[in-house]
């Protein structure tokens, strides 16, 4: 009786087990196929001499975000835009960005810094102090001196800075196939430098119209190779109301916002190849004082904020352009409707739209 009823639940017990086996071994398939872009990235990485991608990635996955340097919940990255080597002035920086990372929100802000910002200090522009802080050893070096004085033009601590030479911000696009950028404005520059003719005689025509070509942009959106996005980003006599300084940065935030979608995509992110010629890209390219565990939190911090991202502008109406004269070395730049180097207004502006 005992041996009858052992072997009428025997065809039930199989099945289960083999239920559970199956189960199991297809979460580890699943597992697998997460995990094997990081295991293969890895090991290209590591042939190319990309160091720290290990502990980045570890980070990435356990690290808390106690981990990363932070302030009222708010992390604050300065990042500079160069044209590096072979661009007329290769160390100023085209491009500053103060980007705030809401640890407690999960949202993104970026606010583009005028390039013409006059600076008493260092009786310059803003976008001087990175070349400034290099020259000069006692200044701390060209990301800390400048992350000191953006601090003071928006009264925020900055926690880190990354230096991006916009040759390896163009190999970035193109790696990503280009990106989508819609245009708000229609315009046309007739007066665009070309890259190697900064010192050109142009056989002795006094315009010098041989160092530049026109190039145009019509209101839509339009999909942007890497030189296509460089020429909207950099543009600077443009008609229509683009030849400022405020329009500028609202275009290169335009370019920022479209790669970093793109790059943050599922498809780019479980794409090794992809991951390891941007990260290639990114060693050639950046300069950080980010190490690798900070840069896998904020990876993460990035990831789950990518929806939520804001960009802005410092308003127009907070600074002046005063005369041209002997008090600014004759250049023209922007200065705080108060005063010259009188900060607080403009202070109060950041403490407000970084309210968590």
């Amino acid at each position: 009786m005992e041996k009858e009823q052992i072997n009428s639940n025997t065809p039930e017990v199989l099945p289960q087990r083999q239920k559970l086996l199956f189960r199991l071994g297809a979460v580890l398939l699943v597992i697998f196929l997460l995990l094997s872009p990081f295991f293969v990235a890895q090991a290209m990485f590591k042939k190319a001499g990309v160091g720290g991608y290990t502990e980045t990635v570890k980070s990435f996955l356990f690290s808390k975000e106690s981990g990363i340097k932070s302030e009222n919940g708010l992390v604050n990255i300065l990042i500079l835009g160069i044209g590096g080597r072979g661009h007329e002035g290769a160390e100023l920086t085209d491009t500053m960005i103060f980007a705030s990372l809401s640890l407690i929100n999960h949202s993104i802000t970026l606010v583009s810094i005028p390039r013409d910002t006059w600076i008493p200090e260092i009786r310059a522009k803003i976008n001087s102090a990175y070349y400034w802080g290099n020259l000069q050893p006692d200044r701390g070096g060209g990301l800390n001196f400048a992350k000191l004085i953006v601090s003071k033009v928006t009264g925020q601590p900055v926690n880190y800075a990354l230096v991006v030479d916009f040759s390896g911000f163009q190999d970035i696009i193109d790696t990503i196939g280009g990106v989508d950028v819609a245009i708000d404005n229609s315009f046309t520059d007739t007066k665009y430098p070309i890259e190697g003719r900064e010192n050109d005689t142009c056989r002795g025509d006094l315009t010098f119209a041989c160092r530049y070509k026109t190039i145009s942009f019509e209101k839509g959106v339009i999909h942007m190779n890497s030189a296509t996005a460089l020429e909207f980003a950099r543009s600077r006599e443009g008609d229509n109301g683009e030849n400022t300084d405020f329009a500028r940065s609202r275009r290169q935030q335009k370019i920022i916002s479209a790669v970093s979608a793109k790059v943050l995509s599922f498809g780019t992110i479980i794409n090794p190849v992809k991951d390891y010629k941007i990260l290639l890209a990114v060693k050639s390219s950046v300069e950080t004082d980010l190490d690798p565990t900070a840069t896998g939190i904020l990876a993460k911090t990035v990831l789950g904020s990518r929806n939520n991202i804001s960009s802005q502008v410092l308003p127009e109406d907070l600074l002046v352009n005063p005369l041209i004269s002997l008090t600014y070395d004759r250049q023209y730049v922007l200065i705080p409707k108060t005063g010259s180097g009188k900060w607080e207004e403009i202070n109060r502006w950041f403490a407000d739209i970084l309210k968590n």
